[in-house]
């Protein structure tokens, strides 16, 4: 049955590490399902006024696509458009799996997150990014890392609500920092 592969497509991603983890040496590493879903639960911290179950539903869908192209970073050195084409295809292998009503809503919504096209859509890339953050920024408390290459600044944040939750990490992190013996 559809649904049941639908559910496989899923469930890879519980079991899939995200990469730029892996590449530094990150002992038992987030996997995509685990990243998603605080992306999605950090949605109820959000203000009333914004549409919760879009941003959530976003989160939810937007590394979908990962379940059968894995996790493409940078390190990967595929162009944005070759990106884009690879997940665009894995989304249209998946989305077969899936009620035509599903179909037009998950892919909607993938859409939108990859053309940035609403306000949703920026606040949910804005999640992304500050899950990668907090993320590192735990790894660095825990394993005791440098990961200085995950922390970009502040100027990649679309939205001044998630800047401001980056900028208590930031500062947060910089208090850390500064309490470690120097090596």
């Amino acid at each position: 049955m559809e649904v049941f592969k639908f559910l496989e497509f899923v469930s890879r991603l519980k079991h899939l590490p995200r990469k730029g983890w892996v590449i530094k040496g990150i002992e038992s590493p987030e996997t995509v399902a685990g990243h998603m879903y605080r992306m999605a639960m950090s949605a109820f911290l959000l203000p009333r006024d914004m549409n919760i179950q879009k941003i959530i539903k976003m989160a939810l869908v937007h590394d979908l696509s990962e379940s059968i192209v894995g996790d493409i970073t940078p390190c990967d050195k595929v162009l944005p458009e070759r990106k884009r084409q690879l997940e665009a295809r894995a989304m249209n292998e998946i989305l077969k799996c899936v009620p035509q009503w599903s179909q037009e809503e998950i892919l909607s919504l993938w859409e939108e997150y990859e053309n940035l096209s609403s306000s949703e859509a920026l606040l949910v890339k804005d999640l992304d990014k500050f899950d990668m953050i907090l993320q590192g920024f735990e790894y660095e408390k825990s394993q005791k890392r440098d990961l200085s290459d995950f922390f970009e600044g502040l100027h990649i944040f679309h939205t001044d609500l998630i800047r401001s939750w980056a900028l208590i990490v930031y500062t947060e992190r910089e208090k850390y920092k500064s309490s470690m013996p120097s090596s």
